[in-house]
């Protein structure tokens, strides 16, 4: 058996399941959700559409490069949204999902026999650190400060370590804090990258769920702005799960250096990725479509607009940049125990923050704090959030 199995934490929503073993919650109440980050709107008409038009697809090997015709269906999206310009020939590659490919780049980059080191935001998303494990390397957190907005202050990383640093990875917008990157911070990233020559793999799945009149930053597009057009070291990923509402259809694509494309084409050959031709052309024609985007990122923003005023009463949370998450400090302090109390009386499940992160330093900083998923109905997310209120108010009665 693989020994680097051994070295895997329990998955958070395992933690989850373990925490709440043994509870029945209030039947007085109905169940609500806020733990997994599962996108709960309709998947758009033209996509079911698409799908059934692409079964004759289904009768061919789909090329793991995938069709020019996706290919270009994603650069020309790059250029709408961020003004980017790529080869559709030697820059993108269809994925399933970023999931996947988030594990698939670190098992193509990283060289285990150099004493690697995967750099990680903390807190992040589990594959971050699975990937990096189960390639050989060693995980190194960097801690996002809540005084800072939750941004990552890259410069608290040490010199020893930047020098057997081979991969990096981003998530911006954050998962779960919804910080999004400003141009500065691309910028003190890139230079790191030439001089330590590491890979930055900056996971954008969140880019379309925002709540300011500027959208994100993206990798790509910050690398353009500083002159970075061969986006050397650099690749983006992203999909189309939280976008266009459609988890289940496991399609997004990367793009990047051509290079490094490359090197991911020879290692996903291998692996036998290959995206179905069926689910390639459904995601053309999500990629050509914004009106269902917009109108998906103007639900999100309403319901946030409504429960984020009522959950800062009795928490500590404010208005994220980006994302579906709400990233709370609980009153309390100890974020296992409130979830697994708010579950027992209430019949509501959030996810504590302590879960999504590792202790550095003596210190998780997830502790303290839950993430909430506001991916239910409106009507639902404001029925959790007055319970979380009555919660709240009979802990500190």
């Amino acid at each position: 058996m693989n020994s680097l199995l051994d070295r895997l934490q329990a998955y958070p929503f395992e933690r989850l399941r373990s925490l709440f073993a043994g509870i029945t919650p209030n039947p007085a109440y109905a169940p609500i959700s806020l733990g997994i980050g599962e996108p709960q709107h309709d998947t758009p008409g033209l996509i079911h559409e698409a799908l059934v038009q692409g079964f004759d697809q289904l009768q061919s090997y789909p090329p793991t490069l995938g069709s020019l015709a996706f290919r270009q269906a994603c650069a020309q999206w790059l250029d709408r949204r961020y003004g980017v310009q790529v080869s559709a020939e030697c820059q993108i590659l269809p994925v399933n999902g970023s999931r996947e490919a988030l594990f698939a780049l670190a098992q193509t980059v990283v060289n285990a026999q150099a004493d690697a080191v995967v750099v990680s935001p903390n807190p992040f998303y589990q594959i971050y650190e699975g990937a990096a494990l189960l390639a050989g390397a060693t995980p190194h957190f960097v801690p996002a400060h809540p005084e800072g907005q939750f941004g990552i202050d890259w410069s608290t990383v040490p010199e020893a370590v930047w020098a057997k640093t081979q991969l990096v990875f981003v998530c911006s917008p954050g998962n779960p804090t919804g910080a999004v990157m400003p141009l500065s911070e691309w910028e003190r990233l890139f230079a790191l990258s030439d001089r330590y020559g590491f890979v930055i793999a900056s996971d954008e799945c969140y880019s379309e769920i925002y709540f300011r009149d500027e959208p994100p930053l993206g990798g790509l597009e910050a690398a353009t702005q500083l002159g970075r057009h061969d986006f050397k070291r650099l690749i983006m990923l992203t999909s189309l799960s939280k976008r266009s509402n459609v988890p289940g259809l496991r399609s997004g694509f990367v793009a990047g250096d051509a290079e490094l494309i490359q090197r991911f084409l020879l290692y996903r050959t291998y692996h036998g990725s290959a995206m179905s031709g069926m689910v390639q052309h459904a995601s053309i024609a999500a990629w050509q479509d914004e009106a269902h985007v917009v109108d998906n990122r103007r639900q999100y923003r309403e319901r946030f607009e409504r429960i984020t005023p009522l959950l800062a009463q009795v928490l500590d949370v404010r208005l994220p940049d980006a994302a579906f998450y709400l990233w709370a400090g609980v009153p309390s302090g100890d974020d296992q125990a409130f979830a697994r109390d708010l579950y027992a009386q209430y019949n509501v499940t959030v996810l504590p923050g302590s879960f999504l992160a590792r202790e550095v330093d003596g210190r998780n900083p997830g502790a303290g704090r839950i993430r909430l998923a506001l991916v239910a109905p409106t009507a639902q997310c404001e029925e959790a959030a007055q319970r979380l209120i009555e919660f709240v108010k009979g802990r500190s009665a």
